[in-house]
């Protein structure tokens, strides 16, 4: 027992907390059962991304993988598409290498075990709780930012949660006032609280089930919790990108390395511009690196594009291929209609869409 909980009523604190749990549970599409996949799948999209976001991904990702084995004998580019749109593309892809293995190492059958089940590629503490907890009933913590976010006010831990060892503690803090009859529960419990009442700005403190219990609350504190070191400054990248057409009307598209930022993924060409002209920046680079020569327009969109760890400040030309040699792997000369078909991420998906618009409001002036 740690010092943080060693007065705590725990059974107490259980009792209401899954009460109002019972009542106020959100209907989402991954609570309808059990299944250790559906469970591990919707784990995978939730993270860093919103609920509202993941539903409509989450279903359509069933209704065309609604098995591990459909997923596991699926082709990359097949599983990608389908994940197009939410983003951190590397998710997607340790989940797919994780269940090829799954279904190779365990005859298709998710591990109960927290050990193997965490071997597997892309599975951290996480997702070992929650997925266990949920779809086996097995009393792992499953820390979040939510949790850490309920927990940290609940004991009134000023602890910086950006530390590893910050959440340690606080799966230890879980494991000692967990329902060990029902895991599951208690997990997805703290993590709606957190969602719904908890939340990280004016936290509804007045209609939470578990105020009694709160020290932050006690204290009139609870927006100062938790404690978060501040992010470093990102990093900001400016890109000239081209919408490059041939005389047939084909777009040219390239395809990203297969590794780092949105590996694997087709984007259209661009470059740095390192602060030079984004024009002669993108036809020198495209004559140097592919031997084509291009005519750009002036740009027909400008905007940012945020990640996690740095800005992609975008300016984006209409173009031409006036000359150059056969077009080779990794570009690909595409029928407008057909780029649907590739899988783009989130910049270039506005990409295409701004440049769709821009070719009708010329249609319509002539």
């Amino acid at each position: 027992m740690t010092t943080w909980t060693k007065r705590f009523p725990a059974r107490e604190f259980q009792r209401d907390l899954l009460d109002w749990f019972a009542r106020e549970r959100r209907d989402l599409p991954w609570r309808k059962d059990r299944d250790p996949y559906k469970v591990w799948v919707s784990e995978v999209m939730l993270q860093q991304t919103r609920v509202e976001t993941v539903i409509p991904y989450f279903e359509k990702f069933m209704e065309q993988f609604p098995t591990l084995e459909a997923l596991a004998e699926a082709e990359e580019d097949e599983v990608l598409k389908a994940w197009e749109g939410l983003g951190y593309y590397s998710r997607v892809r340790h989940l797919h290498a994780a269940v090829k293995e799954v279904k190779e190492r365990y005859g298709g059958q998710v591990p109960d075990d927290p050990e193997q089940f965490s071997k597997l590629k892309g599975v951290g503490p996480y997702t070992v709780g929650a997925v266990l907890s949920l779809a086996y009933g097995v009393p792992e913590p499953a820390v979040d930012g939510n949790v850490m976010r309920v927990l940290s006010r609940l004991f009134f831990v000023t602890d910086d949660i950006a530390k590893p060892s910050t959440r340690k503690r606080f799966e230890q803090i879980v494991r000692e006032i967990m329902a060990y009859e029902n895991p599951g529960a208690f997990n997805e419990a703290l993590i709606e609280l957190g969602a719904l009442v908890c939340t990280p700005r004016r936290p509804s403190c007045l209609l939470c089930p578990v105020q009694a219990y709160c020290q932050a609350f006690a204290e009139g504190v609870p927006e100062e919790l938790p404690v978060k070191t501040k992010k470093t400054a990102v990093k900001q990248v400016a890109l000239a990108v081209a919408v490059l057409a041939d005389d047939e009307g084909r777009i040219l598209i390239r395809k990203r390395s297969n590794t780092g930022l949105l590996a694997n993924l087709w984007e259209f060409p661009g470059c740095e511009t390192g602060g030079e002209e984004g024009k002669e920046k993108l036809g020198q680079m495209l004559h140097e690196r592919y031997g084509l020569q291009i005519e750009l327009a002036e740009p027909f969109a400008s905007f940012d594009h945020a990640f996690s760890h740095l800005v992609w400040r975008l300016t984006v030309y209409r173009g031409r291929l006036v000359d150059g040699g056969p077009v080779e792997e990794p570009l690909r000369l595409v029928p407008g209609d057909e780029l649907e078909s590739y899988v783009f991420p989130v910049s270039h998906q506005r990409i295409w869409r701004k440049y769709k618009e821009q070719a009708g409001e010329v249609h319509r002036l002539h």
